[in-house]
Order: structure tokens, then C-alpha cells, then sequence
């Protein structure tokens, strides 16, 4: 008797299984294989550097006055910038976003409904969809998510105590599909913004130009700004080497021996003759000198102590994620950048997650990624609560996926229409903020940019970010400088912009500010 194996259900895949026949030519370049789940992101390798301290921006300690004065003069920053910590997710392949994890709606906000069978093109069948069943629509996070939403169970496993101080804005964009011209990533921006850190302005989980699966916007591109990146975390030490000084003699000697060499080597500069005739060109040379000196003896002071580098003696992280979740490379590449952005080493930071071309003809394979994702923004979230410090967190990912509404009865599938097909008109990207003071403040009572058409395919005139990726990363640059009360400030830092005049960028704005210029 023949079996009929086509009619079997397919199985969800294991959340690292790589993506395979899903209509699409041969992977060739990295990023292909990367939104297929073929290789991971690279795990950012500074979880152990920045275990250091319970309170890292308040454990630093200080050179001697002399010194101290000349490291204000080198821009040696000991809290970074004190700009809100900025953390985006780039979830490489095409993941779902809208309507089954955050609500999508018309032109009045994401209570106004879209269609059945918008919802369903969505993933959303009749009984699952806001429009016809209310109570699937949450709010603890300030930005309705779906109830059954991946990302939000994930938040909240991880995060239960950050959400009554956390709101959130979405934004219906589209992107194309599986492509390395999308260029999503925001961090220049955020950079030009205002935002630097002690140790390196930007971080990424990847070695491109952007930090992440997504390109920069050209124009933002600034090179002295380029993210770091770091793969093992065996490759954290050299950030910060020391040498093998402080082997020799305890922490405290060996910054006063630094002390002294920087100090001799000063007078000696004064007698250098460098042959240069430009006086500035003389004098530039001497302070670049002087600084490296000065660099390395406050290096010393703050990271010459080793044993506090390894993040598993850190309890605010292992009481965020377990142990064996560490061993996971997904979270333990966020629990690195969630720890260097957070505490201020780094401004910005891009955590690039592979395996979200998940239209595998059920719905389980997409709903365990999701989680997982969900898990990650939860653990970023409570870590900023932990520490007391503001957090933007955004989510964007290189086009969508769409149902055809056939529905996965199975667990994991958790009644919900198979993802059977790429989408960009389905495309959404959203942020979240948390504030340690209170949930955020709406600037205009909109929690969303833009709207979809009641078919959901997004209404590409309702904003300039829905038709056009790079005004997209600027609504974000906008944003974060309204959360410093900055927005008036945003011609000038970026003179070539185009969201329009104040008006226009007036109804771009999603927040009322939440710091006064910096972190205090």
C-alpha cells in the first residue's frame, strides 16, 4: 500500500537548523547564508570584558590630579557620551513583524482594524485576529502586541519587571526581500546623534561596514565611527591589555609606575625636536603623544584587575539568563552588547540574528525563532532596569513573510497561519523604550507611523519611511533625539535629511523627552 508522505505535516526546525528549500536560488554571499540560518551571526565576544563591576559607571576610579586633567584634555571618556544607550536587532532573512507579534492597523492607529483577510495574509485566522476577537490584543508594554505574540512572551519571560516602565512605536515599512541593499542600520545616525562610548563608539555582531545584516544608509557612513567587532570572547582582553605589568607588581602599583613613565615621558617630549615646521602640526604631535601616555595609565587603573572579566561572575547577568543559556550564541552575543552599550563603553550597538526566512510551510519553525528573539530584547530591557539607565531598543529585519492561511494545528504551530511566501509589502519595523522613571510619555498619542491598507500590504504614501528604507533609519534618528529633547537640533546634525519641515518632523515623533540632553 502506497503512504502518502506529502500529506505529512512538516516539523518545526530546531531554532540553529539552517533554512533550506524555500524557492530561492543557491545562497552565494554571506548574507544569504545568514538570513537561512547557515552560519549565526558572529557572537559579539565582550561578555567577559564588561563583567567588571555591580555598578560599572559608578566603580571607575581616578588618576592623579595632574593626570586627570590632561585625560579631560585627550577626551578620555570614563561614561561614554551619557546619551540613552541604543541597541537594534537585525533579524537577517525576512521576519515577521507585523499583525502576529506587533498590531498593525489602518489610518487611526493599530486599533484601527484591518480586514480577515488582511490578518490572515498576516498569519492571523478569524478567531485569532483583533477585529473580530479583542482580548488578543496586549498592552503591557505600552505598544499593543498580539497576546500570543513570540516577541512578547519572550519580553515578558525575561523582563516582567521593566514592562510598566516601557513603551513602544511601530512603524509599517517596506524592505525588500533577501537583499543587501536594504539599508536598514541605524547606528551612524545614532552615532552623529550624539552617542559614543568610552571604549569604541559603535559595536556590531559583524565584521561589514554597517555592523550587522543590513547595510548603513551611504550618506551617514562615518569611518572613524566603524562598529567593532569582536568573535570569541578570548579576543576581549586585547581591548584592554595591560600587559604583563600588573602581573608583576598589584593593580595599584602598577598604575603609579604608569603614572610615572607618563610624566617622565612628558618633560621628555617638551625636548623632542620632531622637525616639523608647522607649529600646530608640532603641537599636535606632542598632545597625540602625551594622550598615549596618559591613555595607558588610566587603562591600567580601571582594567588591570583580571579577575573580574569573566561575565559568569556577573549576577545581573546570570539572573537574567542561565548558565547553560550562555552557552547559546544567540544569548550570549547579547548578553555581551546588552553589557558594553548599557554600561556606556559603547554607544550604539547592532546584535544581527540569522534564520528569519522562516517561510518554511509551518508556522513552528518561525514561532520558536521568534521567541528566542523575544528572550533577547526581554534580557536588554532588564538589564537597563538592573541598572538603572534608559534604553531605545529597535527591531527591524530585510523584508516579511506572508501566509496563504492555511493553519498549523500542531504545538508549535499554535493555530496560526503558515508562513508560505516572502513579502515586503507586509514589512514593519518598531521600538521600544524603557525609562526608569515611568513608562514614556506619548508625543501626539501615536503609537504608530504610518498605517497599512486593509489588505495589509503597507500604505506607502502615510509616511516618507514607508516607501524608503533610508528616511526609515532617519524617523529612528529623529526619535532617539526627541528622547533627549533634541528633535529642534536634528537640521543641523543631519543638514541633508529628508522627513521635511518641523511639522512634518513633528508628526514623526513618537515620545515626549525623557532625559534633558544626557543621562544624569
Amino acid at each position: 500500500m502506497r503512504r502518502h508522505f506529502l500529506n505529512k505535516r512538516r516539523q518545526p526546525l530546531h531554532p540553529d537548523a539552517p533554512l533550506l528549500n524555500l524557492g530561492h536560488g543557491k545562497p552565494i554571499s554571506r548574507r544569504d547564508m545568514l538570513g537561512r540560518g547557515l552560519v549565526s551571526g558572529a557572537a559579539f565576544g565582550s561578555v567577559g570584558l564588561f563583567g567588571l563591576f555591580s555598578n560599572p559607571r559608578a566603580a571607575m576610579a581616578a588618576l592623579s590630579d595632574d593626570l586627570e586633567a590632561i585625560k579631560t584634555e585627550c577626551g578620555i571618556k570614563a561614561e561614554g557620551a551619557g546619551k540613552i544607550p541604543f541597541i537594534c536587532f537585525d533579524l537577517a532573512g525576512g521576519a515577521n513583524i507585523a499583525g502576529s507579534n506587533v498590531l498593525v492597523g489602518g489610518q487611526g492607529g493599530q486599533e484601527d482594524f484591518l480586514t480577515s483577510g488582511g490578518y490572515s495574509k498576516l498569519g492571523l485566522p478569524g478567531g485569532l485576529a483583533p477585529n473580530n476577537n479583542p482580548s488578543v490584543i496586549n498592552r503591557e508594554l505600552g505598544l499593543a502586541f498580539h497576546s500570543d505574540s513570540p516577541f512578547l512572551r519572550g519580553i515578558m519571560e525575561k523582563a516582567p519587571a521593566a514592562a510598566a516602565n516601557v513603551n513602544g512605536c511601530v512603524i509599517p515599512a517596506r524592505s525588500e526581500n533577501d537583499t543587501a541593499n536594504n539599508p536598514h542600520n541605524p547606528m551612524y545616525g545614532i552615532f552623529t546623534a550624539g552617542a559614543d562610548g568610552e571604549l569604541m563608539s559603535l559595536t556590531g555582531s559583524r565584521s561589514s561596514l554597517s555592523g550587522g545584516n543590513s547595510m548603513a544608509p551611504d550618506g551617514s557612513i562615518i569611518s572613524s565611527a566603524r562598529p567593532t567587532k569582536i568573535d570569541r570572547i578570548t579576543d576581549v582582553s586585547g581591548l584592554v591589555d595591560t600587559g604583563k605589568l600588573v602581573g608583576l607588581l598589584n593593580q595599584e602599583d602598577a598604575t603609579a609606575v604608569m603614572e610615572s613613565i607618563a610624566r617622565i615621558s612628558h618633560r621628555r617630549i617638551d625636548q623632542i625636536d620632531s622637525g616639523l615646521t608647522d607649529s600646530n602640526r608640532r603641537a599636535n604631535l606632542q598632545d597625540l603623544l602625551r594622550c598615549g601616555y596618559v591613555e595607558a595609565a588610566d587603562i591600567t587603573d580601571r582594567y588591570g584587575d583580571p579577575t573580574p572579566l569573566n561575565v559568569r561572575a556577573d549576577m545581573d547577568i546570570l539572573s537574567i539568563f542561565s548558565d547553560s543559556e550562555l552557552n547559546d550564541r544567540e544569548f550570549e552575543k547579547t548578553a555581551s552588547i546588552m553589557k558594553l552599550v548599557i554600561n556606556g563603553y559603547a554607544g550604539a550597538g547592532c546584535i544581527s540574528m540569522g534564520g528569519f526566512d522562516y517561510h518554511t510551510g509551518e508556522r513552528g519553525t518561525g514561532e520558536i525563532r521568534d521567541l528566542r528573539a523575544g528572550r533577547c530584547m526581554g534580557a536588554c530591557l532588564e538589564y537597563a532596569r538592573r541598572k538603572g539607565v534608559p534604553l531605545m531598543l529597535y527591531v527591524f529585519s530585510d523584508g516579511s513573510v506572508s501566509s496563504n492561511g492555511r493553519i498549523d494545528d500542531s504545538p508549535n504551530g499554535r493555530g496560526k497561519g503558515e508562513w508560505t511566501g516572502d513579502s515586503s509589502a507586509t514589512a514593519a519595523s518598531f521600538f521600544l523604550v524603557y525609562n526608569p522613571n515611568g513608562r514614556p510619555t506619548l508625543h501626539n498619542g501615536q503609537q504608530q507611523l504610518g498605517w497599512m491598507r486593509p489588505d495589509a500590504s503597507v500604505e506607502t504614501a502615510s509616511t516618507p519611511a514607508a516607501n524608503n528604507v533610508n528616511l526609515l533609519a532617519e524617523t529612528v534618528w529623529l526619535n532617539y533625539m526627541a528622547l533627549h529633547g533634541e528633535q529642534g537640533q536634528f537640521a543641523e546634525k543631519f543638514p541633508n535629511h529628508s522627513l521635511g519641515n518641523s511639522t512634518a518632523m513633528d508628526r514623526l515623533t513618537a515620545f515626549e523627552p525623557i532625559v534633558s540632553g544626557t543621562i544624569t
